[in-house]
């Protein structure tokens, strides 16, 4: 008999990871939301509870309601859900807030109603409380939510998804500035084209950190966290982003970079040891800037969405 009611818990996601714009994330594992979804007998989808963030709970307005309304139209389900979200996920962080509950939502609905959807079909579902936050269907949050560990979305236009080794040794530091920063807003000051030159070193950097994830090579790993193109931009958004970066390295960082579309800065170490040694770092320019702060250190989360 199936259950009529679940609770998951919603990874946190580094989305881009330096070189990646809208094609590479990984997610988090100390860091997350958690969602009950349940059945209801009424067609439709109710936001029944939402706490921890100033959000709206109309379902077209919430990312979770409309992500859930894209897999209620692709299923012939007689019924509806109810959804109560618990963010711990701060939104505009930069560590995929609303991707975490656009994946809750489909992922639970998925499993109650006996998992009809395939992760990449969900990714679809998911993408579409991506176009309401941001207003952009983009999929580098949501795929790690959904596949667990590190995913590269090789393609939009048909959607194609690989998810990549996970080194057993590597752990994130991410830290959130108590600002916030739109993904919407940081989106428009990108430039709509890019130079030859800035394109093959990306490119290259790309190949770098897929072939140092797959061969565990830590040191290729670190070379290849470089962005040429879009953190020259964003970080002018992000007070003090030059020394936390500089200091997560000097620290032993493998690299560091923009989380998502910032604030939040992360790091990439080798071992737990490093990186809370890396997170000791960044707090420290925060300090003495004045600036408040969260900080999170982790491992990645191979898994992605689970079962609480």
């Amino acid at each position: 008999m199936q259950a009529s009611e679940i609770r998951v818990f919603c990874p946190a996601t580094i989305a881009n990871v330096s070189c990646g714009f809208d094609v590479l994330g990984l997610a988090l594992d100390s860091v997350g939301d958690e969602m009950v979804v349940r059945k209801t007998q009424e067609k439709g989808i109710k936001i029944i509870k939402l706490t921890g963030q100033d959000l709206p709970t109309e379902t077209l307005q919430n990312v979770a309601g409309v992500a859930g309304l894209a897999l209620l139209a692709a299923f012939d389900y007689n019924g509806g859900f109810e959804i109560e979200i618990y963010k711990k996920i701060k939104a505009g962080s930069g560590i995929g807030s609303s991707a975490a509950s656009s994946t809750g939502a489909v992922w639970a609905m998925n499993q109650l109603i006996g998992k009809p959807f395939t992760p990449l079909e969900l990714v679809k579902f998911a993408m579409e409380g991506e176009r309401l936050a941001s207003g952009v269907a983009h999929a580098d949050n949501v795929a790690p939510a959904l596949f667990g560990g590190f995913t590269l979305v090789r393609s939009y236009q048909p959607l194609d998804i690989v998810k990549i080794n996970t080194p057993k040794e590597l752990f994130a530091t991410v830290i959130h500035p108590q600002i916030e920063v739109k993904t919407s807003d940081s989106r428009r000051i990108l430039k709509t084209t890019i130079s030859l030159e800035d394109g093959i070193k990306q490119w290259g950097n790309v190949g770098g950190l897929i072939a140092g994830l797959f061969t565990e090579d830590y040191d290729l790993i670190g070379r290849s966290l470089e962005d040429h193109i879009v953190e020259p931009i964003r970080s002018i958004l992000i007070p003090g982003f030059d020394s936390v970066k500089q200091k997560a390295i000097e620290a032993g960082a493998l690299g560091s970079g923009i989380s998502g579309s910032g604030p939040s800065i992360f790091a990439l170490s080798k071992g737990e040891v490093a990186a809370k040694k890396v997170a000791n770092a960044m707090s420290e320019v925060y300090d003495k800037i004045g600036i408040d702060y969260d900080i999170h250190v982790s491992k990645v989360n191979a898994e992605g969405i689970k079962i609480l």
